[in-house]
């Protein structure tokens, strides 16, 4: 049986973590997270790919290529969380299970951030575990995929 295979994907500014405002970010960068990303879909038999953009358009357009090729995917789409509606449309598009990560707990921050065009579509939301977070995600997508297979 092949494994599954999860698309990580991340959004605008994401490529500036371990500089961006380290106080609420950490100071792990972004290669970090996908490094650990990678290796932890491999303990958990799944076949990761990681991706960052800053343009909107690639991110909508990453999220429909999914459809098809991809079992899963994490997003932490950045500010387009609060914004995209072009993002909110894809992911109604694919029918994939999404889990949602932010580093910060949004919800103790700016009240613009506090909604999410992206949890619409999200099995869950993982925030405010920094860099770990995407590793619970991982997780909670494992267990979907093999729940989803067993059914």
């Amino acid at each position: 049986m092949a494994k599954p295979n999860v698309l990580v994907l991340n959004g605008p500014n994401l490529n500036l973590l371990g500089t961006r405002e380290p106080e609420i970010y950490g100071r792990t960068t972004l290669a970090d997270i996908e490094a650990a990303c990678v290796e932890k879909g491999r303990g958990l038999g799944l076949d990761v790919v990681c991706r960052q953009t800053n343009h909107e358009g690639e991110l909508v357009e990453w999220v429909q290529q999914a459809r098809g090729t991809q079992n899963g995917l994490v997003l932490n789409a950045g500010a387009y969380t609060h914004t995209s509606i072009a993002l909110y449309d894809a992911l109604a598009a694919v029918s994939l299970p999404v889990v949602e990560v932010h580093m910060s707990n949004i919800h103790r921050r700016e009240p613009f951030r506090h909604h999410s065009y992206i949890s619409a579509f999200a099995v869950g939301m993982i925030c405010g575990f920094g860099a770990q977070g995407y590793d619970f995600a991982l997780e909670a997508l494992s267990a979907i995929l093999i729940k989803s297979e067993d059914s």
